[in-house]
C-alpha cells in the first residue's frame, strides 16, 4: 500500500511525532512518501494545491494521511484519493475559523483520528468514521538511566533540585508564569527550559531531573508526558489534554490545581521521595509504543482502502 503523508514543513522538517509514526508504518509493509506543506494560514496552504496535485499524479498513493486540520483540508481538495486526517489539538482548541475549517475537513475526510478524547469531544464530531488514537512513543529513544550518570553527563550538581519545564518559556500556551511562581516557593529549585535540545539530550534531561512540570493552558495528548513516563520521570501537571488519564494511579505523578501553592507542595513531596516512577510499564501495557500504534494505523489504512475500492 502506498501512503502519502501531508504535513507542515515550515520549520525545515516534519514534527518528530509525524515522521516517527510514518517511518514506523514502513515496517508494516507500507510504502511512504511525503508532501511538505510550506506556508501559513489558509492562503499559505492553498498555494500548495497545484504542487500537491502534481505529487499525487506522480506517486499514485492509495491513501493520503494528513496531519492537522489545514493539511487535511488541503488534501481533501481532491476527491480521487481517500484522506485520513489526524487532529493533534491546536487545530481544534484554537476555536474560531480554525475549528470551522477543521470541521469541514472532518466531514470531507474518509477517516478521522483524534489524539485524545478531549479533543474529540471539543470537536463534537457526530459521524462514526473516527478513532481516538494518541501518537506512539519511541521506547528505544526514551529509556531509563541512572540519575547520577545523567547528571554527570549534563554537568549538574548531584544534590541539586531540578525541574524540567514542559516547553519553551516564551510559548504562552505553556503558562511559564505559573510554573515560575510555584518554583520560587521552593528553596534552591531550578526550572529548566525544554528548548533547543535533540532527542538524545531530552532523554538525558528527563533522567537527570527530579520531575517534569506541565502548566499548559491547552494541550491534546502531549508527547512530552509519554516520553517522561518512558524515562520513569515523576510528573506534576495541571488537568489538561489526556494527561490525567495517562498518569492516573502512578506513584510519583500528580494532577494539581492551577495554583502555585499546590504545585510547590507536590514539588516538595517529590524532592523528599527522590524515587522514579513505573510510567514506562504504563506506556507499554497501554499499547502506546510506536510499533503498537503503527499496527492500528495500518488497520485504518486497510479499512479505508477497502471501503474506497468498493465505491
Amino acid at each position: 500500500m502506498k501512503v502519502l503523508i501531508v504535513a507542515s514543513h515550515n520549520c525545515g522538517k516534519y514534527s518528530s511525532f509525524v515522521s516517527e509514526q510514518a517511518e514506523s508504518t514502513k515496517k508494516k509493509n507500507t510504502q511512504i512518501d511525503y508532501f511538505p506543506v510550506e506556508g501559513k494560514g489558509f492562503r499559505g496552504y492553498w498555494r500548495n494545491r497545484e504542487k500537491l496535485l502534481k505529487k499525487i499524479e506522480e506517486y499514485h498513493p492509495d491513501i493520503i494521511h494528513a496531519h492537522y486540520g489545514l493539511s487535511g483540508l488541503l488534501a481533501n481538495l481532491q476527491r480521487e484519493v481517500p484522506v485520513v486526517t489526524t487532529f493533534h489539538g491546536s487545530d481544534i482548541h484554537s476555536g474560531g475559523i480554525w475549528l470551522l475549517l477543521s470541521k469541514i475537513c472532518m466531514y470531507l475526510s474518509a477517516f478521522n483520528i483524534f489524539v485524545s478524547r478531549r479533543i474529540y469531544e471539543t470537536a463534537k464530531y457526530k459521524k462514526s468514521n473516527y478513532a481516538i488514537l494518541p501518537c506512539g512513543t519511541d521506547t528505544h529513544t526514551f529509556f531509563e538511566l541512572p540519575k547520577d550518570e545523567a547528571r554527570n553527563d549534563l554537568g549538574w550538581e548531584q544534590n541539586g533540585k531540578y525541574v524540567l519545564f514542559a516547553g519553551a518559556f516564551e510559548n504562552k500556551v505553556k503558562n511559564y508564569a505559573l510554573a515560575q511562581k510555584a518554583v520560587t516557593l521552593v528553596n534552591g529549585c531550578q526550572l529548566i527550559e525544554l528548548k533547543g535540545y535533540d532527542r538524545v539530550q531530552v532523554n538525558l534531561l528527563m533522567n537527570a531531573c527530579d520531575c517534569l512540570l506541565m502548566t499548559s493552558d491547552k494541550e491534546a495528548s502531549p508527547m512530552v508526558i509519554k516520553e517522561a513516563m518512558l524515562c520513569g520521570c515523576p510528573i506534576i501537571s495541571v488537568d489538561v489534554g489526556d494527561v490525567k488519564d495517562m498518569i492516573s494511579g502512578i506513584v510519583g505523578c500528580f494532577i494539581v490545581r492551577r495554583e502555585p501553592e499546590d504545585i510547590a507542595d507536590k514539588l516538595l513531596h517529590i524532592f523528599e521521595l527522590r524515587e522514579r516512577t513505573d510510567g514506562r510499564n504504563r506506556i507499554i501495557q497501554s499499547g502506546l509504543d510506536l510499533s503498537d500504534i503503527a499496527r492500528r494505523i495500518q488497520t485504518i489504512y486497510e479499512d479505508v482502502y477497502k471501503i474506497h475500492a468498493r465505491k
